[in-house]
């Protein structure tokens, strides 16, 4: 087991004690009597000491481990002079881009510029660059050669191998090769940070810390001692053939019957591994930079032995060879204990933007000051998200105890507060204390969700604990309101249907917001997502219970348009329902393709990386062209005047010219109105879906 965050011998500088605020100064290092810092974090977020903030969580947890932390938050980066504003640190630089990636930050789902932050005081845009942490790591080259570099944050963590990237449309090297970095953490990086931080306090060369699970780094060469095996032993790629699989239990039958039954069905032949030879460790090779880039095929293999290879408990390295230089992956740390996540959570945060930003507004920080993030992790597998690739799928949870204590201590300390706590929740809302009813079925696992196509039979489900919390919570003196913000997860919700009447009854503002994303399977198979079965029982228990509580509420439905598996024809029906059901999409999500998503390697590859990846196996529609992807956005916005000429063009186009007219049946009248007298249909409901490619909960940060 790793050693207890809160166990380690702290480091000599513990005699300052800790900061009000992380200095980003050198006044601010003199006032508190520091001559250097031991370690400077660069990152791209306006520095907010809140635990929702990456920059902070990182800062406090090394303070409190004895080191000095000092913070450049958002330099100028067109030279390095502002990179040496706070001297040469003493053990290393540590790079985070913030708690977005840049890109998705910076530009909209159809590639355009934006021209605000929410990570920024006064919501100012363009004070980060594109791909901050390249830019941020090869300005601190030119200032400070010799020092050790990490990077890390969701930028480098979604970029660890090779990747797809959206914004110049091909395949990049790993973010290790163009930045320069000494090593990268991915992930919550707590327990990595803190062990590189004290083995280069006491002595250790950078390069020597090759052992750290949620780590990765460059090699010359594979160390000896490694039993290289090829991906394609894993997971094959072309046609059918006898090979190696170790994610399949070939126990309970002989190598005759199981080849018998491949003549059969087709299904790939099994044969066993040879096992490694004593002191012999195994490392996993997935196809090359070189061969990704030129081979689509090998791109969705290597995408899908990756999120084979993400239980902590069973996970191997993985080596990716760009060029002469080999990337290499350690597997994923082990999720934090409660009693650890409690000590991050509870660390000395004043709660606030840093005083430099005075009275300025910071858009994400005015959205979560009086939230509280109860856990981390999400389960669902949801392919277009990028919170199991970051946070793992095991779920990390806090102590009530703790949770409450962060509840009083919001009363206490905000003088904005006015009795409504606006969030319990984190990833999701109702995976808290949610986990495998076996630690052994749990750590041989390797299946990318526990609730789809159904909710796994080995998954606890009652959420009856989470009732609990809230009734406390409630129960704090001065709290008048305790609302749930974070996204839902409906199909778990539902049973326990207690915990519904709770949540309906008492914690929802009127709206609540779920997402079922599309309403045809074709889609919601490659999403990974339950059906509309699901949404309209729990439709039915969100109605009952409004009833019973003698409340007016609504749910809101969210919906991507252009996912991959998406045809024109499933976004009409799902236009349809909309009409349908009265709905008005205010503002809607075009499928963004994040770094290493499953979904983003279907949208580049065309192939399904869900299933056995074949050259000619199953392909499926990717929506790419911007003509194409703004259709089925129009789609969405049915009532949209100013789409209407496009969805005749196309419903005429797909021989649905019957689905034009006036009619309650209609999707889109014959005619164009004259824009000032544009009618409004007054029995439907219009409601703003808020899903515009902003986060609406920085700690749910893996969804764009």
């Amino acid at each position: 087991m790793p050693t207890p965050l809160f166990a380690y011998r702290k480091y000599w500088a513990e005699c300052f004690g800790p900061a009000h605020e992380l200095p980003t100064s050198r006044a601010e290092m003199d006032a508190l009597g520091w001559d250097s810092c031991d370690i400077i974090i660069v990152t791209g977020d306006a520095y907010v000491d809140h635990p929702s903030f990456g920059m902070a969580v990182i800062g406090r947890v090394l303070e409190a481990q004895g080191f000095r932390v000092g913070i450049l938050a958002q330099p100028e980066w067109t030279s390095a002079e502002p990179f040496k504003a706070l001297g040469k640190p003493n053990l290393f630089f540590g790079v985070a881009a913030g708690n977005m990636d840049s890109m998705i930050n910076r530009y909209t789902a159809d590639r355009k510029r934006r021209s605000d932050d929410a990570y920024t005081a006064n919501n100012e845009g363009n004070k980060r660059p594109d791909r901050a942490v390249i830019v941020y790591s090869q300005r601190l080259r030119e200032a400070y050669r010799d020092v050790p570099l990490v990077i890390g944050s969701i930028e480098a963590s979604l970029r660890r191998i090779a990747h797809y990237d959206y914004w110049s449309d091909k395949v990049r090297r790993s973010i290790l090769v163009d930045s320069r970095a000494d090593i990268l953490v991915y992930g919550n990086a707590e327990r990595a940070i803190v062990d590189i931080a004290h083995r280069l306090a006491n002595g250790d060369a950078v390069h020597d810390i090759r052992n750290l699970r949620g780590t990765a780094f460059i090699n010359k060469r594979i160390p000896e001692g490694w039993r290289v095996i090829d991906s394609t032993d894993v997971d094959v790629v072309g046609p059918t053939r006898a090979k190696v699989n170790p994610y399949l239990d070939t126990r309970t039958e002989n190598c005759d019957s199981t080849s018998a039954k491949a003549e059969k069905t087709g299904v790939q032949a099994v044969t066993i591994l040879d096992r490694p030879k004593k002191n012999e460790r195994e490392v996993i090779r997935i196809p090359a930079f070189e061969q990704v880039v030129a081979d689509g095929a090998l791109y969705a293999h290597a995408s899908r032995v990756l999120h084979k290879e993400t239980n902590p408990y069973n996970a191997r390295p993985l080596v990716q060879a760009h060029g002469d230089r080999e990337v290499w992956l350690n597997p994923p740390p082990i999720p934090l204990e409660t009693e650890e996540l409690d000590w991050v959570f509870e660390l000395p945060y004043t709660r606030l933007p840093h005083s430099r930003y005075g009275d300025a507004p910071i858009p994400a920080y005015e959205m979560i000051r009086h939230s509280v993030n109860i856990m981390r992790g999400c389960f669902g597998g949801c392919t277009f998200c990028s919170i199991t690739e970051h946070e793992g799928r095991i779920i990390q949870n806090r102590s009530e105890d703790s949770i409450i204590r962060e509840v009083e201590a919001i009363r206490d300390t905000s003088k904005a507060f006015t009795g409504v706590i606006s969030d319990l929740g984190g990833p999701t809302a109702n995976m808290w204390r949610v986990a495998c009813k076996s630690k052994e079925i749990e750590g041989k696992c390797r299946l990318p969700s526990c609730v789809y196509p159904g909710i796994c039979k080995n998954l606890n489900t009652d959420q009856t604990p989470l009732i609990s919390l809230y009734r406390r919570a409630r129960e704090v003196a001065g709290v008048k309101k305790v609302l749930i913000a974070s996204g839902l997860r409906y199909d778990l919700a539902v049973e326990t249907p207690e915990y519904v009447r709770e949540l309906v009854t008492h914690h929802v503002g009127g709206y609540l917001k779920i997402a079922p994303e599309h309403t045809e399977q074709g889609p919601l198979s490659k999403m990974m997502k339950p059906g509309m079965g699901t949404y309209d029982k729990f439709k039915v228990m969100f109605e009952k219970y409004s009833k019973e509580a003698g409340k007016e509420q609504y749910l809101i439905p969210y919906f991507i348009a252009a996912h991959p598996g998406t045809s024109d024809k499933d976004m009409m029906n799902l236009a349809l329902w909309l009409k349908r059901n009265k709905f008005r999409a205010d503002q809607v999500q075009t499928f963004y393709p994040s770094p290493m998503a499953t979904a983003t390697a279907m949208y580049h590859t065309g192939k399904n990386p869900l299933k056995r990846v074949s050259r000619k196996g199953e392909s499926m529609p990717t929506v790419k062209g911007l003509s194409q992807r703004q259709l089925h956005k129009s789609f969405l916005r049915y009532h949209d005047p100013d789409n209407w000429p496009a969805l005749r063009k196309a419903l005429k186009k797909m021989g649905r010219a019957d689905l034009i007219g006036n009619g309650t049946l209609h999707l889109v009248p014959p005619r164009q109105p004259p824009k000032r007298h544009q009618r409004v249909d007054p029995s439907t409901k219009t409601f703003a879906t808020q899903h515009n490619g902003l986060p609406r909960n920085p700690r749910r940060k893996g969804r764009s």
